[in-house]
């Protein structure tokens, strides 16, 4: 547990270390992965086809 002295906050090099990333973190990577597929899509179409 993070304490305070002097107005600072003191961890451990461990508790410093710790994150906590989520859902949020894939539903991101999926949502602009699939944006940026259909992005180039939408330019291949507009511009490359024959």
């Amino acid at each position: 547990m993070a304490t305070r002295r002097h107005g600072q906050i003191i961890e451990t090099p461990t508790e410093a270390r710790q994150a906590e990333p989520g859902p949020s973190v894939l539903a991101l990577l999926t949502a602009s992965t699939g944006l940026a597929v259909l992005i180039l899509g939408v330019v291949w179409f507009v511009f490359f086809r024959t």
